[in-house]
């Protein structure tokens, strides 16, 4: 039979249909936002992939086939014991997919970052599974792919794509009518894909485009605290995160007051949660001393700089890298400092 289908394929229309078809699945291919890997070493695996036709199927439509073929001469426990087979299948990769998640904290803990990434593909494969691939789940699942592209790898424009194939699928969930489990998970893949694109478009020095995708992770984040009454704590993506992302992006659009007022609630919100001598603030002292320099108050920046030094100082010993760092800017903050002394009275001095 096998070979009689060859032989037509290879004639006349037959292959003029065959070149057809595969060019079209090579297109198709082509036109994927995401790029699949293949697992041939893990059994179990390769039978997920076969389950995933078998999803697509309607569950109303898998009753009627099994019917069908019960009133065909099967008897009524044979039917039975498919329906049980099904479930039993279906049930794999939900199980698969709890193992990955729990999978990818360990991984990340232990800095395994490409280990981790390749997890997050898993939890893709496996959500279109279970889900669908237009479904809020799946769209989610393809957000910390984003996510995990941005922040493990450090690749932006594999983040970018990402995120935006996830976006308009969570954006009609958001729209929709839902319960508020659902409302805050959604709220939170919004603010971990928008943060994902801001970042991803800072990292490639596009300053208009980082900011506006961080004023969306913004809006969202408030929506969410508003919802659950500022409980923001397990989301990927925290409030200082986004704020220093926020900093960054004013400054690169050179909104230089708007930059020090997110980078003063940084360092407050800092403070309160872990002390004024955490390790947090040394970097968050250094970027804002840079903001003071560009609005040229360089007393101000020499005090940021001062506080940083001193952190390291009471962290680390004089001669580790990370006080030699923070003591090389200090001493650039005073020579930037005496060089506008030094030209202020030749600027208001008479002609």
């Amino acid at each position: 039979m096998w070979l009689r289908v060859y032989e037509v394929a290879v004639k006349g229309r037959g292959k003029r249909f065959a070149f057809e078809r595969g060019a079209k699945v090579w297109t198709k291919m082509q036109a994927s936002p995401i790029r699949i890997p293949t697992v041939s070493s893990d059994i179990d695996w390769d039978f997920c992939f076969h389950l995933s036709q078998q999803a697509k199927i309607p569950a109303y439509q898998r009753r009627e086939e099994l019917c069908s073929s019960s009133g065909s001469g099967e008897s009524e426990e044979d039917t039975t014991a498919k329906e049980e087979k099904t479930t039993v299948c279906m049930s794999l990769p939900k199980e698969k997919l709890a193992q990955s998640q729990k999978k990818i904290a360990q991984l990340i803990k232990k800095k395994m970052n490409t280990q981790a990434n390749k997890e997050l593909i898993r939890c893709v494969i496996l959500s279109r599974i279970i889900f669908g691939e237009e479904h809020w789940k799946c769209a989610q699942a393809v957000a910390s792919l984003a996510y995990g592209y941005l922040t493990l790898r450090g690749l932006p424009a594999q983040a970018k794509k990402h995120a935006e194939s996830a976006k308009n699928t969570l954006l009609t969930w958001k729209g929709s009518r839902t319960s508020n489990k659902e409302k805050k998970e959604i709220l939170e893949a919004l603010v971990m894909l928008y943060y994902t694109l801001g970042v991803a478009w800072l990292l490639q020095n596009c300053g208009r485009e980082a900011y506006f995708n961080l004023q969306k992770a913004e809006r969202n984040m408030k929506e969410l605290k508003e919802l659950f009454k500022g409980s923001v704590r397990k989301s990927q993506v925290s409030e200082k995160d986004l704020t220093i992302a926020l900093g960054r992006a004013s400054l690169a659009i050179h909104r230089l007051n708007l930059a020090l007022a997110y980078f003063e609630k940084a360092i407050g919100d800092v403070i309160a949660a872990k002390g004024d001598k955490t390790l947090d603030l040394v970097s968050l002292y250094e970027e804002i001393a840079q903001i003071e320099q560009l609005r040229r108050n360089h007393d101000r920046a020499i005090q940021y700089l001062q506080q940083a030094y001193s952190i390291c100082v009471s962290l680390f010993t004089e001669v580790s890298p990370q006080t030699a760092e923070a003591s090389a800017l200090l001493a650039k903050a005073h020579a930037m400092s005496g060089e506008a002394q030094h030209r202020e009275p030749q600027q208001n001095s008479p002609a």
